[in-house]
């Protein structure tokens, strides 16, 4: 791809363990990008929401709101003719886990930090919304072993992955490619990330989709 057809700021997204922020970093790699990412390590609350979401919830949200908040706006601010960037997140995905996990008083309070703090934050040129079964999703926490996420629970995971379903079933802010991840291999079989790399340079506008399937040893979009 040529730097007139790549897309300037790109985000992946998707359920937990659906590969984003692996994808992420391959496309920055590809792109010669710079890279702006979650940390969710660094949120000291998280292992506590997920032995005890009800008590954990508020401070867990609010950690992560103001580091997105802090990414967005040094997006913001940076140069217009700064390199291609590609994020594992979008600001509005925040209020989306704030939904799910709040109760009714702290979902108010949390709204209105949250509106205080993105109203300027830049919409991106190509999102890229990564969907796989929650059992897939398990599997692939599971593998990585990460200590703040053994406690997660099946039930949220559904949860989470209706929300994001219901999200961009109406997303129309940006270009949107939905890519089935459940069967495809996009870090680590460079024929698939080929294809998706071939199926970004095609999209301009609207909604699309990326569901290759094998045929004969190769793949079929």
């Amino acid at each position: 791809m040529s730097s007139q057809e790549i897309p300037r700021y790109i985000v992946v997204e998707g359920p937990i363990g659906v590969g984003k922020t692996s994808l992420t970093k391959c496309l920055a790699e590809q792109l010669q990008a710079e890279l702006l990412l979650e940390q969710a390590e660094d949120n000291p609350f998280l292992e506590k929401f997920y032995q005890n979401p009800q008590r954990s919830a508020l401070p867990t949200q609010l950690f992560f709101l103001f580091q997105r908040a802090r990414q967005i706006q040094a997006l913001r601010q940076s140069d217009l003719f700064a390199p291609i960037r590609v994020a594992d997140f979008l600001m509005e995905k925040d209020r989306l886990f704030a939904q799910l996990t709040l109760d009714n008083d702290e979902f108010r309070l949390y709204e209105q930090v949250y509106s205080s703090l993105t109203l300027d934050a830049p919409q991106p040129d190509l999102v890229i919304y990564l969907q796989a079964p929650v059992q897939t999703l398990l599997d692939r926490i599971n593998k990585r072993d990460r200590k703040f996420e053994r406690f997660m629970e099946s039930r949220y995971l559904q949860q989470l992955s209706d929300a994001y379903t219901r999200y961009f079933y109406y997303y129309n802010e940006s270009p949107l490619l939905i890519v089935n991840a459940a069967d495809i291999d996009l870090v680590n079989n460079q024929q698939d990330f080929e294809l998706l790399l071939a199926r970004i340079n095609e999209i301009r506008s609207g909604r699309h989709y990326f569901n290759p399937v094998p045929f004969h040893g190769k793949r079929m979009v």
